[in-house]
């Protein structure tokens, strides 16, 4: 068997808040939460952060992406400050999707490092944030950090140190296939995760799901697997989704994936995929139903043209 490629990894408890301190130095973090009807979770998560990091926490911002609850109004209450992705550069559009709240983000934060935590947590701690930043503040040839953990499983409580089944079923073997270096990865599509501002911002990202593996792909392309690093943040419980919304999620996992071979190639994007393609499902009733999934990206927010004043 041949040996895996070692990415450096390293544990929450290695990054305690006050060796964080030392290491910030000049440096500055923005924790971005990315919504969407998550008015039930949203608060605990802004509150814990804004109560537990204090000012080591320089930006603390939600993106609202289109919800239709009260998630702006909750985690303003909370301590955040809070973003509609239809209000962020509404020249450019709105588009659903968690990668379009990311994009959008950058427009609104202008701190070195950019910390993304999801917002349906159930069972974490704030070792989510300050794990992810560790390695970028210690080490300046990191560029993205993507955190780890033990999935806790609603129904009876089951642990695991397992992916989702998006993740295990496609990422994974995806990887395992054509990019072995980073085979190592144990949860490339963790939604706990933190990346250098000046790499982010000059690359293109996927409005959907697919954001969590253009990032890891894009930073090996560009710099190699010395650049990632992965921390192991314990446990984490979340809201779970079922099988037809996961199978969508594969399919922009596998459209990002895609994109980036035919770049390798010299081309800019996968032939015949464009913003949307249609994913069909049979029913029990032997009727097909048809959902739009976006597969499309934004481009480097570098190179967006700045609003005159």
């Amino acid at each position: 068997m041949a040996e895996l490629s070692t990415i450096a990894s390293s544990s929450a408890t290695d990054w305690t808040l006050e060796r964080l301190h030392l290491l910030k130095g000049d440096a500055t973090v923005a924790v971005v939460i990315p919504a969407r009807n998550e008015q039930a979770s949203v608060g605990t998560v802004v509150s814990a952060i804004s109560n537990e990091l204090g000012e080591f926490v320089d930006e603390l911002v939600v993106m609202d992406s289109l919800s239709t609850d009260t998630t702006a109004s909750v985690a303003e209450a909370a301590g955040a400050r809070v973003y509609s992705v239809a209000d962020v550069r509404p020249d450019l559009g709105a588009k659903p999707g968690k990668g379009e709240a990311l994009w959008k983000s950058l427009f609104v934060t202008s701190s070195d490092v950019v910390v993304f935590i999801d917002a349906d947590l159930t069972e974490w701690g704030t070792h989510f944030v300050t794990g992810v930043v560790g390695p970028l503040l210690a080490d300046p040839a990191v560029m993205l950090s993507r955190g780890y953990y033990d999935r806790i499983f609603a129904a009876g409580g089951e642990v695991t140190l397992e992916g989702g089944r998006v993740t295990e079923l496609v990422a994974r073997p995806w990887l395992t296939l054509f990019r072995p270096a980073l085979a190592s990865m144990v949860q490339p599509l963790a939604g706990e995760w933190a990346i250098r501002r000046t790499a982010f911002e000059r690359m293109h990202v996927p409005m959907g799901y697919g954001v969590e593996l253009s990032t890891l792909l894009d930073v090996h392309d560009h710099w190699g697997p010395q650049a990632i690093a992965q921390v192991d943040l314990g446990q984490r419980a979340h809201r779970h989704q079922n099988i037809h919304d996961l199978s969508a999620m594969a399919t922009e996992i596998l459209s990002t994936a895609e994109r980036r071979r035919e770049r390798a190639a010299g081309l800019d994007i996968a032939p015949g995929i464009g913003e949307y393609v249609e994913l069909a499902h049979l029913g029990r009733d032997r009727e097909w139903s048809v959902r739009p999934v976006v597969v499309g990206e934004r481009p480097p927010m570098i190179s967006q043209t700045p609003l005159s004043s």
